[in-house]
């Protein structure tokens, strides 16, 4: 009976003769990937109205890293790089790995996403691939979907990335300022497992949205509702600003802030 329900219903805890089982995720392995260009904001006030103490004071920023054309990296390359890190340092196989869930707003492709990229350049057999659209954040809701899967049983060993390539889409003007010199390029992963120790591994993850904010930080184009391909093809505006990112950089600091400390509190009750 039990075999049965474990297989048909794996649920978070299953009760045998009075004891409880209960699986936990825990972090197994860490692995990151930068490429090597620097840019410095020296290098940025050569091409823009700003200088390393104005984006200092305000962001605490002193150089990031931006891929260059033609160097080969790419979101998924990235994070491939940085999850082949991470399952060495996990201790496991590559064929261990039963599921894969990439977050991104950068993706290589509009679809597909850049978890079956990962799947077929890491040769992994065909598991499930998930990809997580929900900007910078993604990696924290990418880590709390994992942990969900890995505490009902429905997966052992799952793969989650983030990884994110910017520069090829920033605003590099004075008019993108505000936006460009904040982000850069890189990938981290990290395996997830199952572990039956209670004592150990993720406590508890919490998510929250307000999609009344949504553009407060977004980019409208190329999308469905507003400002599909057609539509810049056809206008040829070189004015146009609905295909880069754009960010209410006070809004989002102090929404930020507040927001993240009520979640600290949370996690605590």
């Amino acid at each position: 009976m039990c075999s049965c329900i474990r297989k048909y219903f794996p649920t978070l805890h299953i009760v045998i003769d009075n004891k409880k089982i209960m699986y936990r995720s825990r972090i197994a392995g860490l692995g990151s990937y930068v490429p090597d260009n620097i840019v410095t904001n020296d290098d940025l006030s050569k091409i823009m109205n700003t200088n390393d103490e104005w984006i200092t004071e305000r962001t605490g920023i002193k150089e990031r890293r931006w891929v260059k054309p033609n160097s080969g990296d790419t979101t998924a390359t990235m994070g491939v790089k940085a999850a082949k890190i991470a399952i060495e340092r996990a201790g496991i196989d590559k064929d261990d790995i039963d599921f894969i869930i990439f977050a991104t707003l950068s993706p290589d492709y509009y679809f597909p996403g850049p978890g079956v990229q990962v799947q077929e350049a890491l040769d992994i057999k065909t598991v499930g691939a998930l990809d997580v659209r929900n900007q910078c954040s993604g990696f924290v809701y990418a880590v709390s979907v994992a942990d969900q899967f890995i505490k009902t049983g429905m997966y052992k060993n799952i793969l989650v990335i983030g990884s994110e390539l910017h520069s090829h889409g920033l605003d590099k003007t004075t008019r993108g300022r505000g936006v460009s010199v904040i982000f850069g390029d890189g990938a981290g992963a990290a395996v997830l497992i199952r572990e039956e120790d209670s004592t150990k591994g993720i406590l508890s993850t919490h998510l929250h949205s307000e999609g009344k904010h949504a553009e407060e930080l977004t980019l409208i184009a190329p999308g469905m509702g507003k400002r599909w391909v057609n539509d810049i093809l056809a206008e040829n505006d070189p004015n146009d600003e609905s295909y880069y990112p754009h960010m209410n950089g006070q809004f989002v600091f102090k929404n930020a802030v507040v927001r993240f400390s009520e979640v600290i509190i949370e996690g605590q009750m």
